[in-house]
C-alpha cells in the first residue's frame, strides 16, 4: 500500500470489522461503547467490531463508532473515515463544565482551541478549529424540538487526562474563557477540515471538575449515564436523520488543497 487511499480502506475495516460498503453516509462519534449498544437495541441491528479497536452499528444510513478516547483516536477514526467520503459526522462527547453550565447541560460548540497538539500534525496552528455551521445548525433545531435549551462558546481541547489538582492549569482555563474542557473536539474539527469531511460536536457536560466537589467520580458518572445520554444519542440520530431527509449538503466551506 502506497497511497493514503490504500491505506484507509483498508484499515477501516481493519479496525471497526466492518466493510466499508456497509458504514452509512452520516456518522455519529462516540467515546463509549454504550451509545453503541443503544442505537443497536433501539434499531435492532447488529454490534460490529467486539474486539477491534473501534465497534459500530447501522440503521437507516447512519453508522455509530466508539473510536475509544483522546486526541490521536479522534484523529485515527477521521483519517480512517476519509476511506467512505460521508457526508456529515457528529460527535457524541462528553465534557467538563468550565463556567456555569450544570451536569446534564448541552454544549454546542462554535469552536475549540487547539491544546491537544495533535491536530499540529494535521494543519498550521493558526487555522481555527471550527464546526461545520450547516449541521451545529440542525442540531440546534433538533435539541429545540425536544423542548431543551444549550450553551454554545468555545471548548478547550487537550490532551491531560489527570488535571484537576493543577491549580495553575485550572486559572489558565478561566483566563481563556473556555465553557467547557475535552479531548476530542478541536482534533475532529481539524482532522474533519484536512480530509473535507463535514463535522460537528454535541457535548454533553458530565462533571464540573473546577471545583473539587464537581470532579467526575465512578458514581456520578453512572447517574449521568442513566439521565442524560439516552437523550443525547436521541438528538444526534434525529439531526443526522433531518439531514438525510433534506438531502441538502452540510458543506459550508470550500476545501482546497
Amino acid at each position: 500500500m502506497t497511497t493514503k487511499e490504500q491505506i484507509v480502506e483498508n484499515w477501516l475495516p481493519r479496525y471497526t470489522g466492518t466493510p466499508v460498503e456497509e458504514f452509512g453516509s452520516y456518522i455519529l462519534l462516540t467515546n463509549f461503547v454504550n451509545y453503541v449498544t443503544m442505537f443497536a437495541e433501539k434499531f435492532e441491528v447488529e454490534i460490529k467490531g467486539q474486539g477491534r479497536a473501534m465497534q459500530t452499528a447501522t440503521a437507516n444510513d447512519i453508522t455509530i463508532i466508539n473510536f475509544g478516547m483522546g486526541s490521536p483516536m479522534a484523529a485515527t477514526v477521521m483519517d480512517l473515515l476519509s476511506a467512505i467520503s460521508p457526508k456529515a459526522v457528529l460527535f457524541l462527547g462528553k465534557c467538563g463544565g468550565l463556567k456555569k453550565t450544570q451536569v446534564g447541560d448541552l454544549i454546542l460548540p462554535i469552536a475549540a482551541i487547539r491544546g491537544e497538539g495533535t491536530s499540529d500534525d494535521y494543519m498550521p496552528a493558526e487555522i481555527p478549529a471550527l464546526p461545520s455551521f450547516r449541521l451545529q445548525s440542525t442540531v440546534s433545531a433538533s435539541i429545540a424540538k425536544h423542548k431543551l435549551d444549550y450553551w454554545t462558546g468555545t471548548v478547550y481541547t487537550t490532551n491531560r487526562r489527570i488535571w484537576e489538582h493543577d491549580d495553575t492549569f485550572k486559572e489558565y482555563l478561566r483566563d481563556i474563557r473556555a465553557m467547557a474542557i475535552d479531548m476530542e473536539t478541536a482534533t475532529i474539527f481539524i482532522v474533519g477540515f484536512a480530509n473535507s469531511i463535514p463535522h460537528g460536536a454535541l457535548l454533553l457536560v458530565s462533571d464540573n471538575p473546577l471545583v473539587p466537589e464537581g470532579v467526575k467520580t465512578e458514581e456520578s458518572d453512572k447517574k449521568v449515564t442513566n439521565d442524560y445520554v439516552k437523550r443525547h444519542l436521541e438528538i444526534g440520530i434525529d439531526s443526522l436523520t433531518e439531514l438525510a431527509r433534506s438531502g441538502e449538503s452540510v458543506k459550508h466551506l470550500r476545501f482546497e488543497s
